[in-house]
């Protein structure tokens, strides 16, 4: 069995023997005849102190094909040598309380195969009554198991201890108030996580937030401009006013042609694409001549345009009755060339 072998068992599993080979529980080595012998060195404090552990350290020397304590580590309290260790002053402590046996083995010579094997086993020291004492640790024996299953056991020396009372050094001792307390400190895991979760949630929040108020403050298209109004509803819109406008009443005749004039002149090159009111009435008449369908006679628009010229150009004074017939012919180029929509079930009709 190996020394890592030994120190991974439980102390459940294993077993350290303390046994006698009487009912007094003393220790006798035994061994087979005319075999080597491993060599026990072992030592024990001189002093120590009631109710406190002291160990007994023992170095076994062997050879490697052999084991000590073959059984493992695990303390018999209710085998013979444990009752006469109680009874020298000595108690075997819990080995689960932190001051457990402990069992290490090492490599000394790899050509001869030598190996040491360490046993350290924590005793307290509980005299019987308080004050000085002087204690004798009993020999206690080491079982060693050899290769052909052969048991060899070695027994340790006696050792004295002297053992001082903890309160000994402290003349007509008296029992103490209890120490005040101390701050306990407790990891608040809750608060841990719930303030490592917030700031995670306002790191995400503060994302989002960023993120929607920069969507808001994107560039928002601008919205179509109205669609223009059509060239002749604004000339008949002109011509409506000028009638309406109360130059026929006071003779203002000169005045109303103008209106009127300005008004066909500003559609004819708004619907044909010219400037009307910058051009001459020949320039008008040479761009409406290059428009195909025009819808209306251009004699009868150069007749208007003319007349229209003489009372601008040559001062010449109209009549009411010129003035009327002249807003008739204005509404009348105007209407003649206007695109004309088709009627809603025209339109279905002429749907392919």
């Amino acid at each position: 069995m190996s020394s890592s072998r030994l120190v991974s068992c439980l102390w459940s599993a294993c077993s350290i023997v303390l046994w006698s080979a009487n009912a007094r529980g003393e220790c006798v080595e035994t061994g087979p005849a005319g075999a080597e012998r491993p060599h026990l060195t072992d030592s024990f404090p001189e002093r120590g102190a009631s109710g406190y552990a002291a160990t007994l350290h023992a170095i076994v020397s062997h050879g490697r094909g052999e084991t000590v304590l073959p059984h493992g580590l695990s303390l018999q309290t209710d085998s013979d040598t444990a009752r006469a260790l109680k009874a020298a002053g000595f108690v075997i402590p819990d080995q689960e309380g932190g001051v457990g046996a402990r069992l290490s083995t090492t490599d000394v010579d790899a050509k001869t195969g030598r190996r040491e094997t360490t046993v350290d086993l924590p005793l307290v020291v509980l005299p019987s009554e308080p004050g000085r004492h002087s204690l004798l640790l009993p020999a206690l024996p080491v079982s060693i198991a050899r290769a052909n299953n052969d048991v060899i056991t070695l027994c340790t020396k006696p050792h004295a201890i002297v053992v001082e009372d903890p309160t000994a050094s402290t003349p007509d001792a008296q029992p103490k108030e209890n120490p005040p307390p101390r701050a306990q400190r407790e990891e608040w895991v809750a608060l841990e996580r719930a303030l490592s979760w917030g700031a995670r949630g306002a790191v995400v929040g503060g994302v989002i937030l960023w993120l929607v108020l920069r969507w808001l403050k994107r560039p928002k298209p601008v919205p179509p401009p109205p669609p223009a109004r059509p060239a002749w509803e604004i000339a008949l819109e002109r011509l409506d006013e000028a009638r309406h406008a109360g130059l026929l009443e006071t003779r203002r005749f000169a005045e109303f042609f103008d209106r009127v004039n300005d008004a066909v002149r500003q559609y004819l090159g708004a619907r044909f694409g010219f400037d009307g009111l910058e051009s001459t009435t020949d320039e008008t008449m040479a761009a409406l001549r290059r428009v195909p369908h025009f819808g209306l006679p251009l004699p009868e628009v150069a007749s208007f345009l003319q007349d229209c010229d003489l009372v601008k150009f040559a001062d010449v004074t109209p009549s009411l009755q010129e003035c009327e017939r002249a807003l008739i012919d204005a509404e009348k180029v105007v209407r003649s060339t206007m695109v004309q929509l088709a009627p809603p079930q025209a339109a279905r009709e002429a749907r392919p």
